[in-house]
């Protein structure tokens, strides 16, 4: 009888539950909706909404198409189908890439290529494939360099390259879109490039196994010898632990274990209510300062999949608590002194990332509940122009005029799913790149991706 009670009580408490994952999961996606209407409105064919003047702004002095190709991963998670074909009528019909124009190697290997891969994962069309091909084919000029790390620029039509100065994510955090690249081309060349330059990077680490921050790509020597896991780094160490986990490369396991080993011996500082992860000398382990980003939030995300979920539970804490203090939190914030450095809130996704980690992870809703308080918060300070911005200052909530291109394709993507449990989508079976591409582990198979990417 007590059973069936405690049974009864439960189920009682479980019904408003789901009925309130369902309302938030047609919320979000309602928001996107209105979202992405203003963008094609006001922005189609360009990198940027400014929702507030109802403009526009692109990365380069030409746009190269960042926001939709960036997007459609999370138009085909929440179903949007009509939206995803436009976007891959788009790339199948009147894509180029033969811009005579700079970009930035990390971010359109991220943005571009990724989104690329996961349509082909989608659609499998040969002219996606190929579209995709010609854009790795096109960074691949940026490799090019003595040490094999990547220029920070390179010319999408000459291949000219420029930008000997980059951080350690813009280094070596390449791996995972050149190795999907590699497997559905069957050419190699992509993630031995790309597995090069991690190498670069990682050989170049300290007796103690940190990296140091800023890197130059033709001397090899480190420029700034901080660690760090947020700005510039954060993207190094996921590469490396998500590389491992699709395509299970054994060194690069084996860089992941003693690289994330380093990290929690020096940068990490325990209290009784908080874990923070400190900016130290790679060299000496010494700390350099106190300040962590808004990026060090994604954190508790790797350490789920890297299984260590009470690890992750704790740096997530202390980020939710921060959240709370000021309904948001700041880019840059230092813990020891509980100062706010630099204010500003970008729509950043990776509070909430983790927030969707550890709730498919360990399926305690408290973390729904977080995530609950993390949208709502975003509709109240964020909304602007039918779409939505980042504030300038957490304190006063003063609004910006952007709406940077990883809302749609980051932040509304794990808002989404995380009140969506049954997406189909989870963490033991899906491999999420950094820009949230989903890519299942079982379609690459052990024998053939070891062959199609040249692992020995």
């Amino acid at each position: 009888m007590k059973k069936c009670i405690v049974a009864a009580a439960a189920m009682i408490a479980y019904l408003p539950m789901k009925a309130q994952q369902a309302e938030l999961s047609l919320s979000v996606k309602q928001e996107f909706v209105k979202s992405w209407d203003a963008y094609k409105r006001y922005a189609w064919g360009h990198d940027v909404l400014l929702p507030q003047t109802k403009t526009y702004t692109d990365w380069y002095e030409q746009p190269i198409r960042i926001s939709q190709i960036d997007a459609y991963s999370t138009m085909k998670v929440m179903g949007l189908q009509k939206q995803a074909r436009d976007i891959e009528k788009f790339v199948t019909d009147s894509c180029s890439f033969d811009i005579d124009v700079y970009v930035k190697t990390f971010d359109v290997n991220n943005r571009v290529l990724g989104g690329l891969l996961y349509m082909y994962s989608c659609t499998h069309q040969p002219k996606v494939l190929e579209r995709a091909k010609d854009f790795g084919d096109r960074l691949l000029k940026a490799f090019k360099s003595p040490t094999g790390i990547p220029y920070y620029w390179v010319n999408l039509k000459t291949g000219k390259v420029k930008g000997e100065k980059v951080n350690t994510a813009e280094a070596a955090a390449y791996t995972l879109e050149m190795g999907i690249l590699s497997y559905y081309t069957k050419d190699p060349k992509y993630y031995q490039a790309a597995r090069k330059a991690t190498e670069a990077v990682y050989g170049r680490r300290s007796a103690l196994n940190l990296t140091g921050n800023i890197i130059n790509n033709e001397t090899g020597d480190w420029l700034e010898t901080i660690s760090c896991i947020g700005a510039g780094g954060s993207a190094y160490y996921e590469s490396m632990l998500k590389t491992w986990l699709l395509f299970k490369d054994a060194e690069l396991k084996e860089m992941w274990e003693k690289t994330i080993t380093a990290v929690h011996q020096y940068n990490a500082e325990e209290s009784d209510t908080a874990i923070w992860y400190r900016r130290t000398d790679m060299y000496s382990g010494e700390t350099k300062n106190t300040t962590a980003t808004g990026y060090d939030a994604f954190l508790p995300a790797l350490l789920c999949i890297d299984n260590d979920a009470e690890q992750a539970a704790r740096v997530h804490r202390t980020w939710n608590n921060l959240w709370k203090q000021y309904g948001m939190i700041p880019m840059i914030y230092d813990f020891r002194r509980q100062h706010i450095t630099a204010a500003a809130y970008d729509l950043n996704p990776e509070i909430i990332e983790s927030a969707w980690y550890l709730y498919d992870y360990t399926k305690d809703t408290a973390y729904q509940q977080m995530g609950r308080q993390y949208y709502n918060d975003i509709l109240q300070y964020c909304r602007a122009g039918g779409a939505f911005t980042g504030v300038m200052d957490i304190r006063s909530k003063q609004q910006q005029n952007k709406m940077p291109v990883y809302f749609f394709a980051t932040t509304m993507k794990y808002l989404y799913l995380l009140f969506t449990p049954d997406s189909g989508l989870n963490t033991l079976d899906y491999v999420f790149t950094a820009e949230g591409n989903p890519f299942k582990t079982d379609e690459f198979k052990a024998g053939e991706t070891a062959r199609r990417l040249g692992i020995n």
